[in-house]
C-alpha cells in the first residue's frame, strides 16, 4: 500500500484534487520518522534554473508561442510541440547558452527546463524536429510575427520609441561553395580572412530606450548597406509611422552608410525625421572653417566637444549643418594613425632595403603597384612622398620620406571632427550631438551578437535562405529579451551588462536529490541553492517564484 499527500478544493463549485505528492510505503514513512530510513539522498544533480526561467518568463510575456502558433497555424496532431515553442526554445537558447541545433537536447539536460515543457519527451528536442518547425514560417509570415511581438513589447515594457537607430552589418556563416539554396548568403570580404565563409546581411532599427530592436532586415551579404536602407524605413514607417509623442514626430539616426540622395528623398518625404553624418573629407570647405567659430556644446554632458552649425545644398536640399570637434576621438585618431604610418614606413624600409640588393626581378610598373598598395590606407598618400628612380629591375630604387608639415595640417584639418546633417532645425546642437551618439546603441547590439558566449549569432549551420532568415528572426529576438532583461535591471537600480546579469542567474541553480528505493525508479526532491543578496534581488525582479520547485 502506498500513500500521497493530497489537498483538495472547490474548483468551480465542485471538489477537485489541486496538487497530489507521494509519500511512499508505510514502511518507508515510519523509517523517515524515525530518521533511520533513506534520509540522505543517493546522489544529487545540479541544473541550470535562474538564468533559463529568466528568459523563459521574458518570452511568455512577449507572448511569443502564442504569436506564433497564431500566425503560423496548427500543426499535424503528432507534432510534439507547437512552432511558436521551438523559436522560443532557440531563443532562449541563443541568450543563454548558443549551440547548434544538434546538441540542443545535451544541452537541455543539463537545465531544469523540463518543467517549462511540461516533461516533453526528448525526441521532441532532436534536431530535425527544429527543422521542421523553421520550415513551417514563411518569409512573410516572420515579418507578422516580428510586427506582433514588437507591439506587444513596447505596449507591455512601455518602451519609448521617438529615438530610432538604424545601422547594419554582416555576419559570417559556413556554407558549401556549391551550395545555391542559399542566395542571402554569399561570397563578400569577411573579416575572418577565409574562404570558406558566406556573408548574411543584417539591418537593424532599434529603440535609444535600452537598444532594444524594433526592425530586423536580412540580406545578401554583398550588397551595399544603401540598397536595404529604403527596405529597412519602409517596414519602419508601417509600424511606427503613425507614433508622433508629443507632437514632436520620430527621429531615426543613421550613419554615413546609408547616405544617398534616393534615400534622403524617401525621408524627406515621410513622416520621420532624421539625424545623419557625411564624410568630413568630402567637404573641404567645412574642414577649413578656423577654430574660433566652435564654441562649446555642453561641458557636462560633452566634456571637450566644440561645435559650430551652418547650412549647406547636400543631397539635393539645403540642410542644417553641424560640425563637432571632440579632444578624445581628436586623440583616437591620431593613435590610430600613427600606428597605420609606422606600419606603412616599415613596409616601405623592406621594399628600399629589398631593391637595394639589386637582385629584384619586378618591373617599374609593379613596383609602383606595391607602393600604391603601402599607400592605399586613407590619408597616407598626403603625408609619406616616395620617389622611384631607375629603369632596369636590377637598377630600381626608392627614395621616401614623411612629411610632417603635411601630417600636421592633416590633423588639424580632419582629426576630431564630425559633420552631422538634420532636419530637426528646432534642437539645440546638444541634442543633435545627443541624437547622433546614439548609435553607440545600435553597435552595442551587434557587438552583443557577436559575442560567442552570450545572445550569439553563431555558431549557424543553416544551409537555405529560408531557414537562415528563421534564424536572424530568432537572434534578433534574443536580443530583444536580453536587451528587456537588462533594460528591467536598469528600472530597478541595479544595472549590469547582458553578459554579468547572466552571470548573476546562472548562479541560482536547482538541485536535484535522488533517492533510491528498492525497485523502481528514484524519486526527487527539488530545491534551489543558497542565494546571495544581489542574486535574490534579481530572483524577485524577474519573478523566478513561478518557476521555483516546489515541496
Amino acid at each position: 500500500m502506498y500513500y500521497y499527500l493530497v489537498e483538495s478544493a472547490r474548483v468551480n463549485g465542485k471538489p477537485r484534487i489541486v496538487s497530489q505528492q507521494y509519500l511512499g510505503s508505510a514502511a518507508e514513512i515510519a523509517e523517515r520518522l524515525s530518521e533511520s530510513g533513506p534520509g540522505e539522498p543517493d546522489r544529487t544533480q545540479h541544473l541550470a534554473f535562474g538564468d533559463v526561467a529568466a528568459t523563459w518568463g521574458m518570452l511568455e510575456r512577449l507572448g511569443v508561442v502564442g504569436i506564433v502558433d497564431e500566425v503560423v497555424g496548427s500543426r499535424r496532431s503528432d507534432a510534439a510541440l507547437s512552432v511558436g515553442t521551438y523559436i522560443a526554445l532557440a531563443a532562449l537558447n541563443r541568450v543563454v547558452a548558443p549551440c547548434s541545433k544538434l546538441a540542443f537536447s545535451d544541452w537541455w539536460a543539463t537545465t531544469a527546463g523540463d518543467r517549462l515543457l511540461q516533461r516533453a519527451p526528448v525526441a521532441a528536442l532532436d534536431h530535425r524536429r527544429f527543422w521542421d518547425a523553421m520550415d513551417a514560417i514563411t518569409e512573410e509570415q516572420l515579418i507578422e510575427i516580428e510586427r506582433r511581438i514588437v507591439a506587444r513589447m513596447v505596449a507591455e515594457f512601455e518602451v519609448d520609441v521617438s529615438g530610432l537607430v538604424l545601422d547594419m552589418t554582416n555576419f559570417a556563416t559556413y556554407i558549401d561553395s556549391s551550395n545555391d539554396r542559399a542566395p542571402i548568403a554569399q561570397r563578400g570580404r569577411a573579416k575572418q580572412k577565409r574562404n570558406d565563409l558566406r556573408l548574411v546581411g543584417l539591418g537593424l532599427v532599434v529603440s535609444v530606450d535600452g537598444g532594444t530592436p524594433l526592425v530586423s532586415h536580412a540580406y545578401a551579404g554583398n550588397r551595399h548597406d544603401s540598397t536595404q536602407f529604403p527596405d529597412v524605413i519602409g517596414e519602419l514607417v508601417a509600424r511606427f509611422g503613425a507614433i508622433d509623442p508629443g507632437g514632436a514626430g520620430l527621429t531615426v539616426v543613421f550613419d554615413a552608410g546609408q547616405d544617398s540622395e534616393d534615400n534622403l528623398e524617401l525621408i524627406d518625404s515621410g513622416p520621420l525625421h532624421f539625424v545623419g553624418s557625411i564624410p568630413p573629407s568630402d567637404h573641404p570647405d567645412l574642414m577649413a572653417v578656423p577654430k574660433s567659430r566652435y564654441k562649446v556644446v555642453d561641458a557636462t554632458r560633452f566634456p571637450g566637444v566644440r561645435a559650430f552649425e551652418s547650412t549647406k545644398v547636400v543631397f539635393g536640399r539645403e540642410r542644417r549643418i553641424v560640425v563637432t570637434h571632440s579632444q578624445s576621438f581628436h586623440d583616437e585618431q591620431a593613435r590610430g594613425f600613427e600606428q597605420t604610418l609606422a606600419k606603412a614606413r616599415r613596409q616601405l624600409s623592406e621594399l628600399a632595403a629589398r631593391l637595394a640588393r639589386g637582385g629584384g626581378r619586378k618591373s617599374a610598373q609593379s613596383v609602383e603597384a606595391e607602393i600604391d598598395k603601402i599607400l592605399a590606407p586613407r590619408w597616407l598618400s598626403r603625408v609619406i612622398s616616395v620617389t622611384l628612380s631607375g629603369t632596369k629591375p636590377s637598377e630600381l630604387r626608392i627614395d621616401w620620406r614623411t612629411k610632417p608639415a603635411a601630417k600636421a595640417a592633416l590633423a588639424d584639418e580632419l582629426f576630431g571632427k564630425r559633420i552631422i546633417f538634420t532636419d530637426r532645425v528646432e534642437w539645440s546642437i546638444a541634442d543633435v550631438v545627443a541624437a547622433y551618439r546614439s548609435q553607440s546603441e545600435v553597435e552595442a547590439d551587434f557587438r552583443q551578437m557577436k559575442d560567442r558566449l552570450v545572445v550569439s549569432f553563431s555558431p549557424m549551420f543553416h544551409w537555405t535562405e529560408q531557414k537562415i532568415r528563421v534564424h536572424v528572426f530568432y537572434c534578433v529576438l534574443a536580443l530583444m529579451v536580453a536587451r528587456l532583461m537588462a533594460r528591467e535591471t536598469e528600472r530597478a537600480k541595479i544595472g549590469m551588462s547582458v553578459r554579468v546579469l547572466l552571470s548573476q542567474l546562472s548562479r541560482i541553480e536547482e538541485t536535484v536529490m535522488l533517492y533510491q528505493g528498492e525497485r523502481g525508479r528514484p524519486r526527487a526532491r527539488r530545491m534551489l541553492t543558497e542565494m546571495d543578496p544581489m542574486q535574490v534581488r534579481l530572483y524577485d525582479l524577474f519573478g523566478l517564484g513561478d518557476y521555483a520547485p516546489t515541496r
